[in-house]
């Protein structure tokens, strides 16, 4: 059997693990290999192509680092290469679209839940004011009772988190202002936008996936191996040895691991991992795909992606993804035939006939405490969109689309932290950097921008023992301190004003 030797070996053609591709090529100095089991790059980034392009759930772009920017430009050099959006995004709450953040737009609530988040929120601001500084919030669900008040944690933040520490929230909680809150109300305002995803980039072509394909694009051919090629079916931690489907051996001097941090330790058979592994919990996602013949209605309009709190349909968000590039669904002159209407009818005869076309992305979440009944999610789904008024009953399907993807979102449980302390040192002992959305297992710095530089600072550490900052600073990463959004910057600002970040 075939033994190759690299001096890093990075495990996962997602964007941690282009990443730290990317990063190694630039500086030209250790010898490297990346592998994936899989054809096409992106890993949970990825796009798929049928009739229609689907995500594998929402992505889109938006940046904290300069180096990142850098990279997908390089990637994606011309303007027609991208269009940039405006977030329009909204809340569904008793048929009515309440502006995302739903906590700072509770002006267009009925005035009687007006009343009651207002003086819940009055009774959290006077109770945060005698509270001791040490007092702080035991999980998720207490931090919005104390921020956001009881009735708003219940209509709106209780059905998507329960049981959540305080430490992921970074930028992706907005807390309310009571002042501009209550004066919206009397004013009947709306908040403007709000995080760091109010403006975003969108590929014209090949969905999210385009990009990372573009990025492998710009390393060498012989550096890559994707397919049976890269397919990993075990490691030998002690021996730094990777095996794989095809019967190559990889001896590695370091190894860069993108996969699932607890599938690691099964095929490992690491004790160690394999039981703090435990106490780390995911949900599954199922993405649902539904192309529609017919011209864009106004109730659609230019909404991006839409929040679903309430149970009468099984998703909890809907992406307009024919609204993010007009090469998301087929041209208006490709003939296709109705599959059904929305309210389950068989509708015309079903000959083809041509577009216009706009398309649904919709996401379901699968858990231990969330089943999923897999042979009715698909209908179930367009049931939902139906009582969302999403979607009219008459309205023609032409197209559907289902998967459902193992390890969606690392839920960021009380228990984490203290599995990640027991870890990722013992890993990084034995020379292997657990890095990405399941590698470090951090949902708080899980975005795209922040999966690519986990695996650039992790090179810049393997090689040089370089900060990683973002696996171990997320707050200073996703927080306005970090202003220059460059790699050295960042660094040298942490270095110089030597930041205590809890």
């Amino acid at each position: 059997m075939p033994e190759l030797n690299v001096d890093i070996l990075v495990i996962g053609a997602g964007p941690t693990g282009l990443g730290a591709a990317k990063r190694l090529h630039q500086i030209d100095g250790p010898s490297w290999l990346i592998i994936d089991s899989n054809e096409k790059p992106g890993g949970l980034a990825s796009t798929d192509t049928t009739l229609r392009l689907y995500d594998v759930g929402g992505h889109v772009i938006f940046s904290h680092y300069k180096y990142f920017d850098d990279c997908i430009n390089e990637a994606l050099p011309k303007e027609t290469d991208w269009y940039t959006h405006q977030r329009i995004s909204y809340v569904r709450y008793k048929g009515l679209w309440v502006p995302y953040p739903f906590q700072n737009n509770i002006s267009v609530l009925p005035k009687e839940d007006q009343v009651r988040c207002i003086n819940d929120l009055i009774d959290a601001a006077l109770e945060a004011r005698a509270r001791a500084p040490t007092d702080k919030p035991k999980d998720f669900d207490e931090w919005n009772v104390r921020n956001n008040g009881e009735e708003i944690t219940k209509i709106f933040m209780r059905p998507y988190n329960f049981k959540m520490q305080t430490g992921w929230l970074g930028e992706r909680v907005a807390a309310p202002n009571l002042k501009a809150l209550t004066n919206n109300v009397i004013l009947n305002k709306v908040a403007g936008n709000w995080g760091p995803n109010a403006t975003f980039r969108f590929p014209a072509r090949d969905g999210t996936g385009g990009i990372w394909t573009a990025v492998a694009g710009t390393l060498p051919d012989e550096k890559k191996r994707f397919g049976k090629s890269g397919n990993v079916t075990k490691v030998d931690i002690p021996g730094h040895k990777v095996f794989l489907e095809d019967g190559t051996t990889i001896k590695y001097g370091k190894l860069i691991s993108t996969m699932a941090v607890d599938f690691l330790g099964q095929i490992s058979g690491d004790k160690k991992v394999i039981e703090a592994s435990k106490d780390l919990y995911y949900s599954n996602t199922h993405v649902i795909g539904v192309g529609i013949r017919g011209s864009r209605p106004e109730r659609i309009g230019d909404k991006c992606w839409l929040y679903f709190p309430e149970d009468n349909c099984p998703f909890y968000r809907a992406t307009i993804f024919s609204n993010y590039s007009p090469y998301n669904q087929p041209a208006d002159d490709v003939q296709l035939p109705t599959l059904q209407l929305a309210d389950g009818q068989k509708g015309n005869d079903g000959s083809p006939r041509p577009g216009p076309y706009w398309s649904i992305m919709l996401e379901v979440s699968e858990s231990s405490m969330k089943p999923v009944d897999e042979s009715t999610i698909l209908a179930d789904s367009i049931q939902g969109l139906v009582n969302t008024e999403m979607l009219k009953p008459g309205d023609e399907i032409v197209s559907t689309y289902h998967r459902r993807f193992d390890h969606g979102y690392p839920t960021p449980s009380l228990e984490r932290d203290g599995a990640l302390k027991e870890i990722l040192p013992h890993l990084y002992n034995n020379d292997i950097l657990s890095r990405g959305r399941f590698g470090s297992w951090k949902y708080e710095v899980g975005n795209q921008d922040h999966s690519f530089m986990l695996g650039v600072e992790a090179v810049d550490n393997a090689v040089n023992g370089a900060v990683e900052l973002t696996l171990n600073y997320p707050d200073f990463v996703n927080g306005r301190k970090n202003t220059e959004r460059r790699l050295v910057d960042g660094a040298q600002e942490f270095k110089q004003k030597k930041l205590e970040i809890r």
